[in-house]
């Protein structure tokens, strides 16, 4: 297990020190080297500090938070093929996003971010309020149902506005492909807390999840009250997946592919499923913006786009293995 660990660190720490070195801006190593020890000129301090710093860490917190908030879904619905979108949760935030563009008169980073996060929360007890039925017996299956229905019409809401509003949409059109290109600290800093708040829910609900992972029934018999781990797991969700649609817009299949490379490494725990979480969703992130600066210079590839192409076939060979993984 400390192999396992030690690997991943080491691993976060190359992805973070190519996302420094390596981008579309053809600056010498020696110079970026300089940039960070505060002795390099202006232009790589620019690029250095400006652009590279601000989007490392962007990718770092997207990556942990879509890690989290996968592992999270795969094990609260004990189905290995959901992610946090199943909940309308990406949705929700793109929704509020257009309407803030389209009518509210949003122009900053900052207020997108809010918005983004507020429409996540809005969707989220919307569907846990419906999907419940006003009861504590509340299905997963039922506010899975709930999330997806609501998520395709907000999606298609969104599309409409877009469409009517091209003002609005020439601004959604970056931030829909899930990028982190010209993500400053401006817009990851009002989302930490949000972030925050994520990850401590998650690290919270991690024992009980152990228990649900077993049934309902055997959670329930253990002394695990289902209704408080749902709302711990929804409220983290949100505040994690909802987080991260907020700083780079809805990036696709980070929180399909990470449980399960994780589950590979370190078996079925969910304390252990959840930190391994944190380190391959931020290398995986990571990664993947790199190989976006550089496939298609001068031009920069989305990071959703790069994660699109890594996700699809596990979730296709995932498709074909009904045992895909231990849950």
């Amino acid at each position: 297990m400390l192999a396992v660990l030690l690997a991943g660190v080491a691993a976060l720490a190359v992805a973070v020190l190519l996302s420094l070195f390596v981008g579309a801006n053809p600056i010498a190593p020696d110079d970026v080297r300089a940039a960070l020890l505060g002795t390099g000129s202006d232009e790589a301090d620019f690029v250095v500090w400006d652009q590279r710093v601000p989007r490392t860490v962007a990718a770092l917190a997207v990556g942990a938070a879509l890690g989290v908030a996968g592992a999270l879904m795969q094990a609260f619905t004990r189905n290995p093929l959901a992610d946090p979108g199943i909940l309308g949760v990406n949705a929700g935030a793109g929704f509020a996003v257009a309407v803030g563009l389209a009518f509210l008169g949003v122009r900053t980073p900052g207020d997108i971010a809010w918005l983004a996060c507020g429409g996540a929360l809005v969707v989220t007890l919307v569907v846990y309020a419906i999907g419940s039925g006003g009861r504590e017996q509340s299905s997963t299956a039922r506010l899975t149902v709930t999330g997806v229905a609501f998520g395709a019409v907000l999606a298609g809401l969104t599309t409409g506005i877009a469409i009517t509003h091209p003002d609005a949409f020439d601004r959604m059109r970056g931030w829909n492909a899930g990028s982190l290109l010209e993500r400053d600290l401006g817009v990851v800093v009002p989302v930490l807390p949000f972030l925050a708040v994520g990850l401590v829910l998650a690290a919270a609900s991690a024992r009980s999840l152990n228990a649900i992972a077993l049934g309902p029934d055997v959670a329930r018999a253990q002394g695990v009250s289902v209704t408080r781990s749902r709302i711990l797991v929804l409220a983290a969700v949100t505040l994690l997946a909802g987080g991260a649609t907020a700083i780079a817009g809805p990036i696709a299949f980070v929180g399909l592919v990470v449980p399960h490379l994780v589950r590979w490494s370190v078996g079925s725990d969910q304390r252990r499923i959840l930190g391994g979480s944190v380190l391959v969703g931020c290398v995986l992130v990571l990664c993947s913006d790199v190989v976006g600066r550089i496939a298609v210079l001068p031009g920069e590839m989305p990071v959703g786009l790069v994660t699109a192409f890594v996700g699809a076939p596990v979730l296709i060979a995932l498709a074909r293995r009904r045992t895909a993984s231990g849950l």
